[in-house]
């Protein structure tokens, strides 16, 4: 696989091309334990970079999940909106638990993201 870009808003980013896939880091789920329920966007939804895009609930809270970068969201993982695929992503962050896929209109959005080692280290600073 790829290697995967990160926000500071904990979000990892595949680019795909045309499109990028986003899910949540393994830190992020770490942080809201058991995944219960995932409030998905619409396909089609316009969204700008920094806007709640969908939620996710867990034993603990309830977080907003923001858009890496703006676009179009063109496709959403259906599969984890259920009890059993919150599973995924609890066991399975960075692969089976992507949220959804955005097409960006301004790729360059792509180069404010963190690499793996820069996102460590903004982790490490705390």
């Amino acid at each position: 696989m790829p290697e995967l870009l990160y926000s500071k808003d904990h979000t990892w980013v595949h680019d795909e091309g045309a499109r990028v896939r986003v899910g949540i880091s393994d830190f992020a789920q770490s942080e809201l334990g058991e995944i219960a329920f995932v409030e998905l966007p619409e396909e089609g939804l316009e969204v700008d970079q920094g806007d709640a895009v969908c939620s996710i609930d867990s034993l603990k809270s309830t977080s907003e999940i923001y858009a890496p970068v703006s676009g179009t969201v063109v496709e959403v993982n259906r599969s984890v909106a259920t009890e059993e695929g919150g599973a995924a992503i609890n066991s399975d962050p960075l692969g089976a638990g992507w949220l959804f896929a955005i097409e960006p209109s301004s790729r360059s959005e792509l180069e404010g993201l963190l690499s793996p080692g820069e996102y460590e280290r903004y982790l490490a600073e705390g």
